[in-house]
C-alpha cells in the first residue's frame, strides 16, 4: 500500500496531484494544511474536496488532512503524529510554496529554503522506517534567473547573487535547490522538477487558482492600461498546462523515474511562443467574443514605467491594485530564455505522456479565465 504526503495541496499543482494518486484504491493521501484549529483544518479539507474531481466517495475517504506547516521543524506536526506518519509514508511530494514575487528575501528564504530543510529532515526520518521510496521536489525553471539562451536540464552550481534573478522568489528557490543537491549526493531518493509558468488544464482550462500568466497577458493585451503597453522585444514565454505537470510528477513518483535528476516540465525551446504571438492570439480570441479592444501603443520599458505612475494616479482603487503589481511583471519581458526538456520528454514519452502544443489549449484556458466568477479571489 502506498501512502503519499502532499504539501501545497490547495495550490494549483497540489490539487491536481491528489486525484491521480487516488486512482489506485490501495493508496492513501495525507495533505499537509496550515490551520489554527481542528475546525479550520476540517473546513479547509472540505473546501478542497469540493474542488477535486474524484471518482467516488470512497476515494475522498482516503484523504487525511494533517495540521502542519513546512516552514516549521518536523513540519509543525505533533510528536506522536510525526512518529506515526513518518513510519508509514512511502512518498512525499513537496509542492508547497509562496509564488508572491515581491516578498522580502528573508521571507522568501523562509518559505523556500527553510521548508526544503524541514522536508528533507522529515524525509530522512521516513527513510529510517524502511517503507519510504521517493521525494518529488517541486522547484521552478525560474532558478535559471537572468541567464540567457538555452537552459539545460542540469544543476546550477556556480555562486549566485540575488540580483542575478528576476525576483526574490526565484533567488530563494535556487538556494533551496543548492541545499537539495547536497542531500541527493548523500543518497536522498529524489527528483527535482522545474515547471515553467503553469496554466489551466489543457482539456477544460480548470485550475484552482489563476496565476501569473493570466494577469501578465491581461496587462499585455492593453485592456487595463488603455492600450499603453511596453515593447516585448521578442521575449519568449514558456507556459505549461497543469494537467501535464501533474501527470509527469505522478509518473515520476509511481514509476520511480528520474532519481537524482532535474526534470524540466515545460513546453520547451521548440514549442514556446513569443509574447507578441501570445498577445496577438489572445486579442483575436477576445475579438471573436465580440469585445472591443484599444489599439496598442507600445513604449520602451523605461518610458512605460514613467507613464505607469500617471496611470496609477488617475485609476480606480481596484485598477490601482493591478497597476502596482506591474513592475514585478515587467522583468519577464526581457527573457530570451528557452528551456531544454529533451531528457524529460524521452522519459515521459516511454509512458505515453507528451507535451501538448500551445495552440491546442490556449483558447480553452483563456475562456475558463474569462468565465470565472468575478468575485473569486484573484479575479
Amino acid at each position: 500500500m502506498n501512502h503519499i504526503l502532499i504539501t501545497g495541496a490547495t495550490g494549483a499543482l497540489g490539487s491536481e496531484l491528489i486525484p491521480r494518486f487516488l486512482r489506485d484504491p490501495a493508496t492513501r493521501v495525507s495533505v499537509l494544511l496550515r490551520a489554527d484549529s481542528l475546525e479550520m483544518l476540517a473546513g479547509r479539507r472540505e473546501k478542497l474536496l469540493s474542488y477535486l474531481r474524484l471518482d467516488s466517495l470512497e476515494a475522498g475517504e482516503r484523504i487525511d488532512a494533517v495540521q502542519g506547516d513546512t516552514s516549521q521543524p518536523n513540519l509543525g506536526l505533533e510528536p506522536e503524529q510525526a512518529r506515526r506518519l513518518s513510519g508509514c509514508l512511502t512518498h512525499i511530494v513537496h509542492a508547497a510554496g509562496n509564488v508572491k514575487l515581491n516578498q522580502p528575501l528573508i521571507e522568501a528564504r523562509r518559505t523556500a529554503v527553510e521548508s526544503a530543510r524541514h522536508i528533507v529532515d522529515f524525509t530522512h526520518r521516513c527513510c529510517a522506517s524502511g517503507a519510504f521510496r521517493k521525494l518529488e521536489f517541486i522547484s521552478t525553471v525560474g532558478v535559471a534567473g537572468r541567464r540567457s539562451g538555452v537552459i539545460s536540464e542540469a544543476r546550477f552550481a556556480e555562486p549566485r547573487q540575488p540580483t542575478d534573478f528576476h525576483n526574490t522568489y526565484e533567488a530563494a528557490k535556487w538556494e533551496a535547490e543548492q541545499f537539495l543537491w547536497g542531500e541527493i549526493d548523500d543518497g536522498l531518493p529524489a527528483t527535482v522538477h522545474r515547471p515553467s509558468m503553469i496554466v489551466g488544464d489543457s482539456r477544460d482550462g480548470r485550475i484552482i487558482h489563476f496565476q501569473v500568466f493570466y494577469f501578465l497577458t491581461e496587462f499585455l493585451i492593453g485592456r487595463k492600461t488603455w492600450g499603453i503597453v511596453p515593447k516585448t522585444d521578442g521575449a519568449v514565454l514558456d507556459i505549461i498546462p497543469v494537467d501535464y505537470v501533474a501527470d509527469a510528477i505522478y509518473l515520476a513518483s509511481n514509476q520511480q523515474l528520474g532519481l537524482g535528476e532535474v526534470w524540466h516540465l515545460c513546453t520547451g525551446k521548440d514549442g514556446s511562443w513569443s509574447l507578441d504571438r501570445l498577445v496577438a492570439r489572445i486579442r483575436d480570441l477576445l475579438q471573436v467574443r465580440g469585445e472591443r479592444l484599444p489599439s496598442l501603443k507600445r513604449l520602451s520599458r523605461g518610458n512605460f514605467r514613467m507613464v505607469l505612475r500617471g496611470l496609477t494616479a488617475c485609476s480606480s482603487e481596484r485598477s490601482k491594485r493591478f497597476l502596482r503589481g506591474l513592475p514585478f511583471l515587467l522583468d519577464y519581458l526581457d527573457s530570451q530564455q528557452q528551456f531544454d526538456n529533451s531528457r524529460t520528454n524521452q522519459s515521459l514519452a516511454a509512458h505515453g505522456l507528451t507535451v501538448p502544443t500551445v495552440d491546442s489549449y490556449l483558447p480553452t484556458i483563456m475562456e475558463a479565465f474569462w468565465q470565472r466568477p468575478k468575485n473569486k479571489k484573484g479575479s
